[in-house]
């Protein structure tokens, strides 16, 4: 069976990977250059078959999480993980909000584990996240994907981990649906947005915070997360924004005088 352009991009950059550059340890009497399908299996987090089914062709189309766990195992740079989301069928289209996250963005978040940093798509919904976010929180995987959402969390509250004033929530609150009607625009055709607002138009602060039309972009809040084990852990977050895929990310800094870098270290 010819190799598809998919498997023929995977088995390439396979070949090209350096054992010892991912942490593998490499034997004199190894037979080839890159990596084994075996060790791209386990670096992936998939089965050695599959990778082999997916290199010869045989293999439906493969999702977007084994596409980014493959960018990621492989070290692709932004340009050819989008290609290899391209060849597995998943070229963005221009009326849907992207959540794919570069793998240059991965590399950044994994070497920031002293603080909780997660990534949101343009409607806040969190696509990643690092452990020590998880730790804090609690970890996200528990929970569906819909109320994994962080307008969903705070109008529904269903993160008893998160502790407000008044006035943190009020400004919380209008600055997320001022960032979400603003996201409304650009994406004006995207379901996924409608769904949301529709679902959130039950809770009446969000409904009263809707009918504003207030436009903006969330930048930074203030939240206390409230640990089983470490108690209050004060913290301010700062949202950065990605100029081409529209992610938000995420981090959560000590707030300075309160101890909270020493309950971080601790949960580390």
């Amino acid at each position: 069976m010819v190799i598809n352009d998919f498997g023929a991009a995977l088995r390439a950059w396979r070949d090209r990977v350096d054992p010892a550059a991912v942490g593998l340890k490499t034997a004199s009497s190894r037979r080839v250059a890159g990596l084994r399908r075996g060790e791209l299996a386990t670096l992936a987090g998939i089965s050695t078959e599959y990778v082999a089914r997916l290199e010869q062709g045989r293999a439906a189309t493969p999702s977007a999480q084994v596409c980014t766990s493959l960018a990621r195992a492989l070290r692709l740079s932004d340009d050819e993980q989008a290609h290899l989301m391209r060849l597995a069928g998943f070229a963005p289209a221009p009326d849907r909000i992207p959540c794919l996250i570069p793998s240059s963005l991965h590399r950044v978040i994994d070497e920031l584990g002293d603080i909780p940093v997660a990534v949101y798509d343009a409607a806040w919904r969190l696509l990643h996240w690092n452990r020590l976010f998880a730790a804090v929180f609690g970890d996200p995987a528990d929970a569906t994907v819909d109320d994994r959402n962080a307008l969903i969390i705070q109008f529904e509250s269903r993160n008893p981990r998160v502790r407000q004033t008044d006035t943190e929530r009020a400004y919380f609150e209008q600055s997320l649906v001022a960032d979400l009607r603003s996201t409304s625009a650009r994406y004006p055709n995207d379901p996924d947005v409608a769904a949301l607002v529709s679902r959130l138009a039950g809770n009446d602060r969000f409904r009263h915070l809707w009918a504003l039309r207030a436009v903006a972009v969330h930048e930074s809040a203030h939240k206390t997360a409230v640990h089983p084990v470490v108690g209050a852990i004060p913290l301010d977050a700062n949202v950065l924004t990605t100029q081409n895929a529209d992610l938000r990310v995420v981090v959560l800094t000590p707030r300075p005088g309160t101890g909270a870098r020493e309950k971080l270290d601790l949960l580390a």
